[in-house]
């Protein structure tokens, strides 16, 4: 049974559902995914499995990052193989640009190392929940980042149109509350959207459809996984 999948966010759109209405739409390019690792309790305290997305090419990829894909031969290797220490599987592929991993109660989950993944993995799935970066939009005012309305814009306010206004009181407790909302760095945050509705899946093309929004870019990386509170 899959854990999870990770993919990259193509784009919006619109389709028609089967009840001929139309929705709002996320593609997202799901998989393939490959099965870099599977971490045990004996060997790793933790049972996970770790997943790799998307080629990343050998120019740009260190020498750790390849061989922890396939064996490169390399000296830490050769000592611990004639020291007896049984070498860790590995899946032979190209090292990836995009790993996560997955929490799972048993060893394996049913997964092997080196097995792929494709988008047809979620088709039993009703729901599921995306994590994404949002889009980091720097440092930002309090009308852009907390929707703030401003200060008027008549005589007698002079070039503060756009500032939040008093922060506090006087003497007592003269200090700033703690959470008071100011300006400050706006977007860029690890987001998860819970329940978007799976509404289509192509296996051959790598390609899922959910109803809803997803946080971040076009071409941002996203995480999804089933549903942890629906999982009808």
């Amino acid at each position: 049974m899959p854990v999870g999948l990770l993919g990259k966010k193509v784009g919006m759109t619109q389709v028609y559902n089967d009840d001929g209405v139309v929705v709002t739409v996320t593609v997202i390019e799901a998989g393939p995914c490959v099965v870099t690792q599977v971490r045990t309790v004996d060997r790793d305290g933790y049972d996970a499995v770790q997943l790799g997305f998307g080629d990343k090419p050998r120019r740009l990829a260190s020498r750790a990052a390849r061989g922890h894909v396939a064996d490169i031969s390399g000296r830490r290797q050769k000592e611990r193989a004639a020291a007896g220490v049984e070498a860790a599987a590995k899946p032979g592929c190209e090292p990836k640009s995009f790993v996560r991993e997955f929490r799972c109660e048993d060893a394996s989950h049913g997964m092997e190392v080196g097995q792929s993944l494709a988008a047809d993995v979620v088709t039993g799935w009703k729901y599921l929940d995306v994590i994404a970066t949002s889009k980091g939009r720097g440092h930002a005012g309090v009308m852009k980042r907390h929707n703030f309305s401003g200060q008027r814009a008549t005589h007698g306010v002079k070039r503060v149109h756009r500032h939040g206004g008093s922060i506090g009181q006087s003497a007592d407790p003269a200090r700033v509350l703690r959470g008071t909302r100011m300006p400050g760095r706006y977007g860029g945050k690890r987001i998860t959207v819970r329940n978007l509705k799976v509404v289509r899946a192509d296996a051959e093309n790598n390609m899922l459809l959910v109803e809803g929004a997803v946080p971040g870019p076009n071409g941002g990386y996203v995480v999804l996984r089933h549903s942890a509170k629906n999982r009808g």
